[in-house]
């Protein structure tokens, strides 16, 4: 055996055992005439001590160590002089009486710490290295017992667990595809799968009422912390459900996470709200309720007083930051250059001080009196002390830019602790989107959420107005600001589908082709089903208290899709080119 324990497991009440460990070395150290030397493992951190009563050719191999050699030591528990606390195995050391070199190493670009020296690049390029620091493997242990606690949930409530494949049917429908030539089928194309969204329905109309599976998606999209070109999905279906039947079985999944693997109890019920109450409120799909500072449209009290900015807009709107009247102008002026970068895309910004001593200060003071100025604040909910900033523009884009300041403002106030959770259900959704560029309506969510059975009047309409009034029977998971999850009922009879299909403008040849083996399938007695997914790498994110998935993920990309590690995507050599009937024209400069 290498070891008869781990570098993580001896405690005081081992003191006396003759013991045998393996691992890297962290870092050594001479004090006086005794060395010491940090061994490492998955498990944790063992000191071992080397001094006077060492055998000297065990003492020559402890001064030739270097940093992540690995090595086999031997030697006798006990009890640590200068004791750490803040290790598990702080209170003993390993006296050594042998050691063995099982492999050196070259000395790491980096420091191997909880705080590393490296920067981004250069862990991503020797991401096997990184691995062994402490944040990443704390984070891989999370995902590890996230992983297990999903399945014993599930499987506790009759799920189950079925693989999809992943060389599947390109439907360009939403996010690019991947795409993997065949080279059986010459000039044909597999795709990777987006979701398995189409196989679990089928797995439905095959009689298998609860299946799951916790599985690798890939989307063809521009990328940022939470969003790599391959991510995992628990993936959930269920039959014979209403949406209250799939939101109470995920709480319940959600409140088992939340109390095994980290230890938090959240609420007993989780709230729900309308999308349309989310944007009005919160001008955010995804809205952070650990913190107020609400949206308040106020368009009626500043139009018509001659301020051409908003009398020319259909809607204005306030949000309040508690405490802030204090900014300077400096302050302000740097807020008002921080809404107008392309994240926010706002032409400027109007503020409102509701000052300590009573007086009201204003940048639009020569258009609007002071007790005007008084009355708009109010009604945005603000106090004195309090900061209003006001946005304007198109309804739903100045909700929108107003949500993105008021997160802004809640991270300058240490408003959105990551140890804090405050999840919640969004639900009714709008069936459909218009877009006015191709003037033709695109599936809010994907083109087999079903819509609410009391809008299924206007579903049939052929009234733009009343299309545009119709809500999907789907609902997200948002935790902390972030969409964990999502899903819907689905439709389930074959002239519904038809019908969705003919609204988003695909044609019944083109349904055929490209949906033609779940259309069919519905024909065969499909059953009333409906599910959802959760975004298991920004679950685990968010358990984590972190905003980016890549440490909760072993081997990420980086922001451009690429692998550094690896250096992929990689040119494929002229034969497998050949092979594959495929052809490569350079991109023009």
């Amino acid at each position: 055996m290498y070891r008869t324990h781990t570098c993580g497991e001896l405690r005081l009440s081992d003191a006396g055992q003759t013991v045998t460990l393996a691992g890297w070395v962290q870092k050594s150290r001479r004090m006086g005439g005794m060395s010491f030397v940090d061994i490492r493992d998955r498990y944790g951190v063992t000191q071992l001590r080397v001094d006077e009563t060492t055998d000297p050719e065990v003492s020559a191999a402890v001064a030739r160590l270097g940093r992540e050699f690995v090595i086999q030591v031997t030697g006798v528990v006990e009890e640590r002089q200068s004791k750490n606390p803040k290790l598990p195995t702080g209170e003993i050391e390993i006296r050594l009486t042998g050691l063995k070199v099982l492999n050196a190493s070259q000395t790491p670009p980096f420091t191997i710490e909880d705080e590393s020296d490296g920067g981004e690049d250069i862990r991503a390029k020797y991401r096997y290295l990184d691995l062994r620091r402490g944040p990443l493997k704390r984070a891989l242990m999370l995902r590890h017992r996230m992983a297990h606690e999903v399945r014993n949930y599930l499987d506790g409530k009759g799920f189950l667990e079925i693989e999809t494949p992943f060389l599947i049917k390109s439907t360009p429908e939403g996010a690019r595809d991947f795409v993997v030539p065949s080279r059986m089928n010459p000039g044909e194309f597999y795709a990777l799968p987006q979701s398995p969204q189409t196989f679990k329905q089928l797995l439905m109309v095959a009689g298998y009422d609860r299946y799951f599976q916790i599985v690798r998606c890939f989307r063809d999209e521009d990328l940022r912390a939470d969003r790599q070109p391959e991510f995992t999905q628990i993936d959930c279906e269920m039959s014979f459900v209403e949406q209250e039947d799939v939101l109470d079985l995920f709480e319940g999944m959600m409140r088992h996470l939340f109390r095994e693997v980290i230890g938090v109890t959240i609420a007993p019920k989780i709230p729900r709200m309308s999308w349309y109450d989310a944007m009005d409120n919160y001008g955010s799909d995804k809205p952070d309720i650990r913190f107020g500072m609400k949206i308040h449209e106020i368009t009626p009290l500043v139009q018509g007083h001659g301020f051409s900015v908003f009398d020319g807009v259909e809607y204005v709107g306030a949000i309040t930051v508690p405490g802030a009247a204090g900014y300077t102008r400096k302050q302000t002026d740097e807020l008002t250059e921080w809404v107008k970068r392309p994240q926010v895309g706002a032409k400027g910004l109007v503020y409102i001080k509701l000052n300590e001593d009573g007086s009201v200060k204003s940048s639009v003071d020569k258009f609007y009196a002071p007790e005007d100025l008084q009355r708009i604040a109010e009604a945005a909910g603000a106090q004195k002390g309090d900061l209003v900033l006001v946005l304007c523009g198109a309804r739903r884009k100045a909700q929108t830019m107003l949500g993105v300041l008021r997160i802004e403002m809640g991270n300058r106030l240490g408003l959105r602790n990551p140890h804090e959770y405050a999840p919640l259900w969004v639900v009714d959704f709008p069936l459909l989107e218009w877009d006015d560029e191709t003037q033709r309506f695109y599936a809010m969510h994907h083109p087999f959420t079903a819509p609410k059975p009391e809008h299924i009047d206007w579903f049939y309409s052929n009234r733009k107005e009343d299309l545009e009034r119709v809500c999907a029977n789907a609902y997200d998971f948002v935790l902390n600001g972030v969409e964990l999850g999502g899903g819907s009922i689905r439709i389930h009879e074959a002239d519904v589908q038809q019908r969705m299909f003919e609204v988003l403008g695909i044609s019944k040849e083109d349904a055929d082709y490209k949906f033609g083996f779940i259309i069919n399938a519905f024909k065969f007695g499909a059953p009333p089903h409906g599910g959802l997914a959760f975004g298991f790498d920004r679950v685990c994110a968010l358990f984590g208290g972190q905003e980016t998935i890549r440490d909760y993920i072993a081997f990420p990309k980086n922001n451009m899709g690429r692998d550094v590690m690896l250096d992929a995507p990689s040119r494929i050599d002229d034969i497998q080119m050949d092979e594959l009937f495929l052809k490569s024209t350079a991109p023009e400069k």
